[in-house]
């Protein structure tokens, strides 16, 4: 009956993250239909998820426990829990928040920017394909900031992904280069935000082992670093526009509003859902749920948006996922970085730390503006 029990807990979280994240993309490519502000709209989903995560953070300051380790981070350096009534999330001071946090927070607000951008001119299913090559990106930044251990069959990886890519771009019928290299910036911005990202959370003294913790510090950030390109690229014409401040019925402004704010709240579920799966099973339990959203992604954009896609298209689809799959297997069973180690050194935070989803979130997360994302 465990088993079994396991067995159904597993997939009910992998439908969960799946109606997320394949939720968000669709979701975000229909409102870019009628709405034609994509940074707008990410500002909007920021402020959301700041206070969706600000809410968490104060439910579990009265009680409340997340799976997969309870509020990790709040304990105090003898193993203890600090505060048995009412646990302290954590808070960092403004001098090392703008110095650590700072630079994920400004590659992430980048790459969930450039993605949402990319929904006016691209295909989903390009889109799904391009996002994919972030892998080669984490590669190559987990190298240089020595997360990652440099071995030969990486450069297999990359050969199979990158191939793979080629062949799905090639002679594609609805291949659109602006919206193209909007999601190759946004993917290799993705390998700069994960890295990034793995590296704040292995600060164990900063206490964000929490998916919660690092949403609240990242979203501020994020805000301010996307605000100039908004302001250069849609400030104008959105104050000009009738679908924002020159309205005309309350109702339809509040019911954009509303649908705006939803993508927000999708986003926040996404980073959710994921840290749920990775807490209650595994990052590769996460890593493969990961290959097979991106299957049902192509399926679904097919199917229901009527994309065409050739039989070349689909090879190379299929060439890039056996890369993203060998990239799994190496990090599972192969030896892990010199710092792979440290991620499950600290005992009072179980499988919180084992959050990296950061190797294994080639697909998007992008969609969502989370620790992430995937």
């Amino acid at each position: 009956g465990g088993a079994g029990g396991g067995a159904g807990l597993t997939a009910g979280l992998v439908l969960l993250y799946y109606a997320f994240s394949i939720g968000i993309t669709f979701y975000n490519k229909w409102i870019m239909k009628s709405f034609g502000f994509p940074l707008s709209m990410t500002l909007l989903h920021l402020v959301v998820i700041f206070a969706l995560s600000g809410a968490a953070r104060a439910l579990r300051g009265r009680g409340w426990t997340w799976p997969g380790g309870g509020g990790g981070c709040c304990y105090g350096p003898s193993g203890a829990a600090s505060a048995p009534r009412r646990p302290r999330a954590p808070l960092l001071p403004w001098p090392g928040y703008l110095r650590r946090v700072a630079p994920a927070a400004l590659s992430t607000a980048l790459d969930v920017g450039l993605s949402n951008w990319s929904f006016l001119y691209i295909t989903i299913s390009l889109y799904t394909m391009t996002k994919s090559s972030a892998v080669l990106f984490i590669l190559f930044f987990s190298l240089v900031f020595k997360l990652e251990e440099p071995r030969a069959a990486l450069v297999l990886v990359v050969l199979l992904v990158a191939g793979g890519l080629f062949l799905f771009t090639y002679r594609a019928t609805q291949f659109e280069a602006e919206g193209f290299l909007l999601v190759l910036g946004a993917s290799f911005l993705g390998g700069v935000r994960w890295t990034l990202t793995q590296m704040l959370l292995q600060k164990e003294e900063l206490g964000l082992q929490n998916p919660i913790d690092t949403m609240f510090h990242l979203q501020p950030l994020m805000f301010l670093g996307l605000f100039p390109l908004f302001a250069a690229f849609e400030g104008l014409p959105l104050s000009s526009s009738e679908k924002l401040f020159r309205f005309h019925e309350v109702g339809v402004l509040l019911g954009l509003l509303g649908k705006l704010a939803l993508g927000g709240v999708l986003a926040f579920g996404l980073g959710f859902s994921e840290f749920l799966l990775v807490s209650r099973t595994s990052s590769l339990a996460l890593s493969i749920s990961g290959i097979f959203k991106e299957v049902c992604t192509l399926l679904l954009a097919t199917q229901l948006l009527g994309e065409r896609l050739s039989l070349l298209n689909w090879l190379g689809f299929v060439v890039c996922l056996l890369g993203i799959s060998l990239h799994v297997a190496l990090k599972t069973l192969g030896p892990r970085g010199p710092r792979g180690a440290k991620l499950h050194k600290e005992p009072d935070s179980g499988s919180d730390l084992d959050l990296l989803l950061l190797h294994h979130l080639e697909e998007r997360e992008a969609e969502s503006p989370l620790p992430p994302q995937r």
